[in-house]
């Protein structure tokens, strides 16, 4: 498969080139001595497109760049620490749902100087607090449905534009075939937050001075209930999510599976499973459909963005590295480097991805990106065990919606508003 997300590329090659740049460990570089400290997280960017721009910016400012791989697991502690610190590290990449966190300690830097380049604008928020930029978007992706040509083919269903298609085709396949119509976890809950975005819901929503669950409303019931729809078909367990059983590698390798909805890098992992098992993979893509034919389903925009730290050894010069980084020109060279794998940063870059492609029905989502609750606390809400998760779960068992979600939407509040 040509087209892939980001987090797919080789760490070890990655690694490898970037060590030749600077460290590759997780101490500081930078402390005034003439160079810049830079964390990227493992597997972010393409190796070539960083070894050229440190090589293009050392040239320009004659200044020596240490990037430094960071592993995700962990990584909410190192950042925190870093942060606190002088000189540990000038520019970071941040996850897009972390940013607004480490800006409410006074970690990040105002960087209001690049306020007014073209940034992607579903990919904006996340990288502001209270209408200040403290990072700039990196880039980002989503997930899309992902099916398998010949069962469709087979059942005679077409590729969907709304949902009430998207359920009759699942019905044909489900009528006219052996296979699975779709597998969907009955946790899969950033899926089932694109549904309630749809309704014009959300997971939680500001209340005064904090936040408040907002999953007992005829919004979260709307969505919830076009999930068990959904989930209806597939013979996946209602307490599981996407990640366990790891749904590209362990899942669909391995069944007969007509369709899932996935990231980038699960359609490669997927495409790479099949493949050595000695099978041939023939994916093809469609954006998840909206209720209409007038607006594609909304998806979760995940992805990363790029700040400098408050106490960065030089922040006008990590500044230009980030602004370099996330200039028109090399925000396409980013793009191009990826294979169209990502959702570009910025307007004025172009992503031409091949027809057909998974790149392809992934852009066509970017207008209709949602995030969760920008807020420090959604992170104490996302630990297990989750309590939407735990909703979704006793909604697709048959316990009462209204009952279920107004425990969910306690636990939410409680979690949401603590530091």
């Amino acid at each position: 498969m040509k087209h892939k997300l980001v987090a797919a590329v080789g760490a070890a090659a990655l690694t490898a080139s970037l060590a030749a740049c600077g460290d590759d460990g997780s101490g500081g570089g930078g402390a005034g001595d003439g160079s810049l400290t830079v964390w990227l997280m493992d597997g972010s960017a393409p190796e070539e497109w960083v070894t050229e721009l440190n090589a293009a910016f050392e040239e320009e400012h004659g200044v020596e760049v240490h990037v430094e791989i960071q592993q995700w697991d962990g990584i909410q502690e190192r950042v925190t620490t870093a942060l606190s610190e002088d000189g540990t590290v000038d520019v970071l990449e941040i996850g897009n749902t972390q940013t607004v966190g480490y800006a409410n300690t006074g970690g990040l830097a105002d960087l209001g100087e690049l306020a007014d380049e073209p940034w992607t604008p579903s990919m904006l928020d996340s990288a502001q607090m209270d209408g200040t930029l403290y990072a700039v978007p990196w880039y980002g992706a989503n997930r899309v449905v992902i099916y398998d040509k010949s069962v469709w083919a087979d059942a005679g269903a077409e590729v969907p534009t709304t949902r009430e298609e998207w359920i009759e085709a699942l019905e044909k396949i489900d009528e006219n075939t052996d296979a699975e119509p779709i597998y969907l976890p009955g946790q899969s809950y950033y899926v089932m937050g694109g549904f309630l975005a749809d309704e014009g819901g959300s997971f939680a929503v500001e209340d005064g001075d904090g936040w408040k669950g907002a999953l007992a409303t005829p919004e979260g019931e709307a969505a919830m209930d076009f999930y068990a729809q959904l989930q209806a078909f597939s013979d996946s367990p209602t307490d599981n999510d996407e990640a366990e059983p790891q749904q590209s590698t362990e899942v669909v390798p391995n069944q007969e599976v007509a369709s899932w909805i996935g990231l980038g890098w699960e359609a490669a992992g997927a495409t790479a499973a099949i493949e050595e098992a000695g099978g041939e993979a023939d994916f093809g893509y469609f954006p998840v459909p909206g209720p209409t034919e007038d607006a594609l389903g909304h998806v979760f925009l995940g992805g990363s963005n790029l700040a400098v730290s408050e106490r960065a050894s030089d922040r006008e010069l990590a500044t230009e590295w980030l602004r370099m980084a996330t200039s028109q020109e090399w925000a396409q060279k980013f793009v191009d480097a990826n294979g169209d794998g990502v959702v570009p940063n910025r307007t004025d870059v172009t992503a031409e991805p091949e027809p057909g492609s998974f790149a392809e029905a992934m852009v066509q989502s970017v207008d209709v990106g949602f995030l969760p609750p920008l807020t420090t606390g959604w992170a104490n809400v996302e630990t297990e065990p989750n309590p939407i998760k735990e909703l979704m779960t006793k909604s697709l068992n048959g316990d009462d919606y209204q009952a279920a979600a107004e425990e969910a939407d306690s636990e939410i509040t409680d979690r949401i508003n603590r530091e």
